[in-house]
C-alpha cells in the first residue's frame, strides 16, 4: 500500500479531524447563488448599483453596455463585459444569453440638464435645484425599439430552468483546489488519477489498474461548507467529452467520508461532446458498489459532495461492461442543475412612475413631476417607456416591472411604499431600487406584476418587500 498517497488523500478531504484542523486548506470555493444575471444599462445610476448589489450577494454578473472601457474602469474583472447597443439589433449576439437565468434591464434614454449643472451633477440628482432637462438619444429608439430588439434575442435563449454549479470553461484556482483524487489506494490498489484545468475544461485522467484487487479512480469535491439545496430541480446535467468508457457520477446527502453514495452510470462516445442528464429519481444508493435499497431516495435538499469515477465494478458484483485497465480521460466543461420549475421573474424592467399620466383625463400638470409636465418636450419619454413595458408584458416571459418615483442619491434606508395605478408621487433612492431588484429575483409574489414605489420619511431597520397584495397585470 502506498501510505504516502493514502495519507495525502485522507488529509486533503479532512478525514482525520485533528490533522485537518491543523492543516486546513485555505480555499473556500463558493457555489453561485443562482445562474448568471444579465444587467443592461449597467453603467447608469441604477445599473451600477444593481451590479454591486448582485456581486455582494455572490451572483455572477454579465453586463451589456455601449462603452466597454467605462465598464472596465467601473467593475474591473468582477463581471463579464459585452459591448452592444439595444438600438442596433446586429450588435446583440445570441451568445449574450448563454447560461443567463434572469435579466435586469436598467437601460433608459439619457436625460441631462440643458445648462447650469455641476461637474458631478449633484444638484440635478438630489433635486436641490431644478434645471431644464433635455434628452440625449431618441426615446422611441431606446425605450421602445431597443426593448423590442432585446426581447428578440432574449426569448429564444434565456434559460431560467438551470443553475450553473461548476463552469470549467471559465475557472478560477479555487475550483481546482476544491476537487481532489480518491483512488483505490484507499483500498490497497495502485490506480492514479488527477483533475487538471486545460483548454477551458476540467480533465479527469489517469491510469486505472486492477493490481492488488484495485480497479477504480475518481475525483471528488470536498464537502460543501453549507449543503447544496437543489430540491427545486430535477437533476444534474454534465457537458463533457469522453473516451468511450463507462463512468459513474456520484453524490452524497450526508457528510460522512465513506457513507451512502448515490450513483448514476453513463456511457461516453470517443472524442464526441455529449450532454448527460442525470435525474435525481434514477440515482442508486450504494455503499462501495453494493446497493442499499433501504437507504431510500436521494435527498436533493442537502447535497454534500460530487464525484466522478471510473470503476471496473458496476453494482452488486457485476462488472462494468466498458471497463479496461490503463490510461483514461474524461473532459468536463460544465456541471449544472436542470429542470427547475420557473416561478420567479425572468425579466425585471426598471421603468418610471408617471408613464400613464401624459394625456390622462383629469390630470393637473402643475401638480405633476417634471417628467410628466415635459413629456412632449422630452420626445415623449414616458410614452415610449410605457410602450416598452407593453413589449415586456407581451413577451411570454415571467416579468416584473418596477416604476420608481423620482430617483435620488440618498442612502436606501427608508421604508418603501408600493402601489399600482400610477398615482403616487415622491422620491426613492437608487440604492433602494437596487436592493429591490435583488429581492424580486427570487420572489414568486413579484411575477407578472407592475408597481410603483416610493420612500417613506422614516428610516426602516428592515425593509418590507412583500408584494403579495399587488394585482397581476
Amino acid at each position: 500500500m502506498n501510505l504516502k498517497r493514502l495519507w495525502q488523500t485522507l488529509n486533503y478531504f479532512e478525514v482525520i479531524p485533528l490533522i485537518s484542523i491543523l492543516k486546513r486548506p485555505t480555499t473556500n470555493y463558493q457555489l453561485q447563488t443562482m445562474g448568471l444575471i444579465l444587467v443592461t444599462g449597467a453603467t447608469g445610476g441604477v445599473g451600477k448599483r444593481v451590479v454591486e448589489t448582485l456581486l455582494k450577494a455572490n451572483y455572477r454578473v454579465r453586463v451589456l453596455v455601449r462603452d466597454g472601457q467605462k465598464a472596465r474602469e467601473m467593475f474591473s474583472d468582477r463581471v463579464e463585459i459585452w459591448e452592444g447597443d439595444l438600438t442596433i439589433a446586429e450588435t446583440l449576439n445570441p451568445k449574450l444569453l448563454q447560461d443567463v437565468s434572469a435579466v435586469i434591464c436598467c437601460t433608459g434614454v439619457k436625460v441631462r440638464p440643458v445648462e447650469g449643472d455641476t461637474p458631478t451633477r449633484e444638484k440635478y440628482y438630489q433635486g436641490i435645484k431644478f434645471y431644464l432637462p433635455e434628452v440625449v438619444d431618441s426615446p422611441e429608439m431606446v425605450e421602445y425599439k431597443g426593448m423590442k430588439n432585446l426581447m428578440q434575442v432574449i426569448k429564444p435563449h434565456l434559460r431560467s430552468d438551470e443553475r450553473l454549479l461548476f463552469d470549467f470553461t471559465n475557472p478560477n484556482q479555487d475550483v481546482k483546489e476544491f476537487w481532489g483524487a480518491v483512488d483505490d489506494v484507499v483500498m490497497g490498489g495502485v490506480s492514479e488519477s488527477q483533475i487538471r484545468l486545460v483548454r477551458d475544461r476540467a480533465i479527469f485522467s489517469g491510469n486505472v489498474s486492477t493490481a492488488n484487487n484495485g480497479g477504480f479512480a475518481s475525483v471528488r469535491t470536498r464537502n460543501f461548507s453549507t449543503p447544496l439545496d437543489l430540491s427545486a430541480y430535477k437533476g444534474i446535467s454534465l457537458r463533457l467529452q469522453g473516451d468511450g468508457k463507462r463512468y459513474k457520477f456520484i453524490m452524497r446527502c450526508e457528510g460522512k467520508w465513506d457513507g451512502i453514495a448515490y450513483c448514476y452510470s453513463f456511457d461516453t462516445i470517443y472524442n464526441f461532446s455529449q450532454t448527460i442528464d442525470i435525474p435525481f429519481s434514477e440515482l442508486i444508493p450504494v455503499v462501495r458498489a453494493k446497493t442499499v435499497p433501504e437507504a431510500g431516495v436521494f435527498d436533493s435538499s442537502k447535497i454534500y459532495s460530487l464525484q466522478l469515477m471510473l470503476s471496473k465494478f458496476e453494482y452488486d458484483g457485476a462488472l462494468n461492461p466498458r471497463f479496461a485497465p490503463g490510461i483514461f480521460g474524461l473532459e468536463v466543461e460544465t456541471i449544472k442543475a436542470y429542470g427547475k420549475q420557473i416561478n420567479t421573474p425572468q425579466f425585471i424592467l426598471i421603468s418610471s412612475a408617471g408613464v400613464t399620466r401624459p394625456g390622462r383625463p383629469g390630470i393637473d400638470l402643475e401638480k405633476e413631476p417634471p417628467a410628466v409636465r415635459l413629456n412632449d418636450q422630452l420626445g415623449g419619454i414616458l410614452t415610449w417607456k410605457l410602450a416598452g413595458e407593453e413589449v415586456v408584458r407581451n413577451s411570454g416571459l415571467l416579468y416584473t416591472i418596477i416604476r420608481p418615483c423620482a430617483l435620488t442619491e440618498k442612502p436606501g434606508d427608508k421604508g418603501l411604499i408600493f402601489d399600482q395605478g400610477d398615482n403616487i408621487k415622491g422620491q426613492v433612492s437608487r440604492e433602494a431600487i437596487a436592493q429591490l431588484c435583488l429581492q424580486v429575483l427570487n420572489n414568486p409574489e413579484a411575477v407578472n406584476k407592475t408597481f410603483e414605489v416610493k420612500e417613506t420619511e422614516e428610516i426602516a431597520p428592515k425593509l418590507d418587500y412583500s408584494l403579495g397584495n399587488l394585482k397581476i397585470d
